[in-house]
């Protein structure tokens, strides 16, 4: 007689942004063969901004997401730049920069101290009702005190230049749109002394953590692939211009000063029936497919430097983890790859702070009407490369919209990485689910510090549903929480 089907509930899964669901496909002999990530959701942003300006695209596509919207707004308002065939004045460049690093500093916070310490300070057999933030702060009261006042400090530098924390109406096709006071500018380098010795604090215990070896990082997504992100002239790390670099698992780099507007032609996506993300694949390559990552283990991987001193020396150690001059490979890495960008982003904003060029109040804007039928927008959000992709008429309204974002750039990377563990783990069809091995499973995707919501529009809870299924696609089982 067939199994029943059994269903065991779990509390609703925290610390990951969307909707999703995990398959775990067994074959005839009850072995993982295949583990799926599923998006669920659908919102459908690209569709409905079509027949609106192009000079409401930033403060539209800020909405998608209200973790990284300064991501979008930037991205986007670059894509107006283009479209208006202007070069934004340097004061204006300089106030989005230091936006796009104070955008990397608070949601890496987020992800490292909010969302990934209990992964990572609490142990693996900590009960999921007690696995959670509040745990950490009771634990690591210090630890948890610090990541709350570094994100509240990246959140304060958006605020004081483009008018709030979340979703500011600042940045414009051709530049931003008001200026950055001395007062204001001020107390954001006041901050900066408390900042650095908390993620030196953070840097330091996330190495310990992968010396003592007690995280199974063989396991969490360690695997070839190919590396994605922006560099600049030199080869160094980029954030708001330079070029594309993509770099294989043994360190080559196979296609480099790449224009991003040209990325269509390399980047392709497929889809499948059983998830709203799609898949990006870098097309020229047949090996697994063209999968690729990015975010910033990619950013640590194919950047030959930061160009500030105290990154620079964290990233030349952060790239001796890959023995000689190959790329860390194992996704556990993201994590410290982090930490690395936010120190570098706190470099860069008191460089540019201190740009008497940053504090000019008069030149902010270069302003123009519509002189180009389409425009392409490329930054380096916390989570990786974005692009923003807008087609208009010659009055300036939006005909089409193309947004590559991404938590969808990984989504390969990320369902790789949830089959590695699952086989890693799970033995067998017939084994239960334990909480332990949720927590590792979640654990992995968390690496990439996904955004559903942006990745495919979607909105709401994140409810995690593992599902085993055998090969001809019938239902095992169900875990849910």
């Amino acid at each position: 007689m067939a199994e029943p089907l059994r269903e065991i509930l779990i509390d609703p899964v925290s610390r990951v942004e969307g909707h999703a669901r995990i398959s775990i496909i067994f074959d005839t002999h009850g072995r993982v063969s295949d583990a799926r990530l599923h998006v669920t959701e659908y919102r459908g942003f690209e569709h409905f901004c079509r027949g609106r300006l192009v000079w409401e695209m930033p403060r539209l596509t800020s909405r998608i997401c209200g973790v990284c919207p300064v991501s979008h707004s930037v991205t986007s308002a670059k894509a107006g730049d283009d479209i208006l065939a202007v070069a934004i004045p340097r004061t204006a460049e300089n106030l989005r920069r230091i936006l796009v690093l104070a955008q990397w500093v608070q949601s890496h916070t987020l992800s490292f101290f909010h969302l990934s310490s209990p992964d990572l300070l609490l142990g693996k057999d900590i009960p999921h009702a007690r696995r959670d933030f509040f745990t950490v702060m009771k634990s690591h009261a210090d630890f948890a005190r610090r990541g709350i006042r570094l994100r509240k400090w990246g959140q304060e530098v958006i605020a004081r230049i483009a008018g709030k924390r979340i979703h500011p109406d600042f940045v414009t096709p051709g530049g931003v749109l008001r200026p950055l006071s001395i007062q204001d500018r001020d107390i954001i380098l006041d901050g900066l002394p408390e900042a650095h010795n908390t993620i030196r604090m953070a840097l330091e215990t996330m190495k310990a953590l992968l010396e003592s070896g007690t995280n199974d990082t063989d396991m969490f997504g360690n695997f070839p692939s190919l590396f994605l992100g922006l560099v600049d002239e030199n080869g160094g790390m980029e954030y708001y211009g330079g070029t594309l670099r993509v770099m294989d698992a043994a360190g080559n780099v196979v296609a480099d000063r790449v224009d991003p507007r040209s990325y269509r032609d390399f980047i392709a996506e497929r889809s499948e029936p059983w998830s709203y993300m799609t898949f990006p694949h870098y097309a020229p390559s047949s090996a697994d497919g063209g999968l690729y990552r990015v975010g910033p283990l990619a950013r640590c991987n194919i950047s030959s430097h930061t160009g500030s001193p105290k990154s620079d020396r964290e990233l030349a150690e952060f790239r001796q983890r890959g023995g000689s001059r190959n790329p860390v490979l194992h996704s556990f890495a993201y994590h410290l790859a982090r930490c690395i960008e936010i120190l570098f982003a706190l470099e860069r904003i008191e460089e540019l702070l201190t740009d008497p060029e940053t504090l000019r109040t008069d030149t902010l804007r270069a302003r123009a009407f519509s002189n180009r039928p389409q425009g392409i927008g490329v930054t380096e959000a916390p989570r990786g490369t974005l692009f923003h992709n807008y087609s208009v008429g010659s009055d300036g309204v939006i005909r089409n919209v193309d947004l590559l974002i991404a938590t969808a750039q990984n989504n390969a990377a990320m369902n790789r990485t949830i089959q590695q563990i699952a086989m890693h783990l799970i033995r067998n069809a017939g084994n239960d689910v334990d909480t332990a091995i949720l927590q590792r499973i979640e654990a992995g995707i968390r690496c990439y510090d996904p955004c559903f919501s942006c990745a495919t529009h979607a909105l709401g809870k994140m409810p995690l549903l593992v599902e085993y299924r055998s090969e001809d696609d019938s239902l095992i089982r169900t875990f849910r929480r």
